[in-house]
């Protein structure tokens, strides 16, 4: 049994998630990539991974279930292409995605949608991951260096918005007004290293929905404004 398959096992066993996109994509995703050679050893334990400049890849499960409360919210997950069924792209989705990290999120994500924009405010951490995905040929992520406070609204709006650092307190205005009405947005709140995973749904009427999801680990979310 591969690395891969164990990874994607363990996540099935240990926590019954049930998204069989999401983890036919990660069996595709060479996970050790997105780490460095001398960290590649520890790349598919159930648990982060440091990058360096204080941030980690996130632990296989809580990029497995943040991908699947993304994903799963949209009533269909395949796109027709030239008369085939081509299984786990969600038709014409544009996803932002705010902390970049090693770009493995990022990866992820493009299996399964037409455009992920991604945006990285440690320029090292920008620029490696940019590296990482252009040789491995994710000719769909596009990478910034900034503060993913605001976004990115040169592509806004967006079919779907997801920060991949922990939030103090709320999701900042300026994503919210990027992402298109109907669009979801997946985000961990709370104080300290603990938050919870929290989905909001943006309804016609400028209001939203919101549920949450349990207790995740991350580390903070960096900003101009801290």
């Amino acid at each position: 049994m591969n690395l891969r398959q164990r990874m994607v096992d363990e996540i099935k066993k240990n926590y019954g998630l049930d998204s069989p996109q999401v983890l036919s994509v990660m069996l595709q995703i060479p996970r050790e990539k997105f780490v460095a050679k001398l960290k590649r050893v520890f790349a598919y334990r159930d648990g982060p991974v440091d990058i360096g400049y204080g941030q980690t890849i996130s632990q296989p499960y809580t990029v497995a279930f943040m991908t699947h409360l993304l994903v799963s919210d949209k009533a269909s997950l395949r796109l027709r292409r030239k008369g085939k069924v081509i299984s786990g792209k969600i038709k014409n989705w544009r996803v932002l995605e705010i902390g970049t990290g090693s770009g493995y999120q990022a990866a992820i994500l493009s299996k399964l949608v037409r455009q992920v924009y991604t945006v990285e405010i440690i320029p090292q951490l920008a620029e490696k991951a940019k590296r990482t995905l252009r040789k491995l040929r994710f000719n769909n992520v596009f990478v910034k260096s900034g503060s993913g406070e605001w976004g990115w609204s040169e592509y806004a709006p967006y079919d779907a918005i997801m920060v991949t650092a922990g939030l103090t307190e709320k999701v900042p205005q300026e994503i919210f007004e990027q992402l298109k009405v109907g669009g979801v947005l997946i985000a961990p709140i709370g104080k300290g290293y603990d938050k919870v995973m929290t989905r909001y749904n943006k309804l016609k009427n400028g209001k939203t929905k919101k549920r949450e999801f349990g207790i995740f680990h991350f580390v903070p979310f960096v900003g101009e404004k801290n």
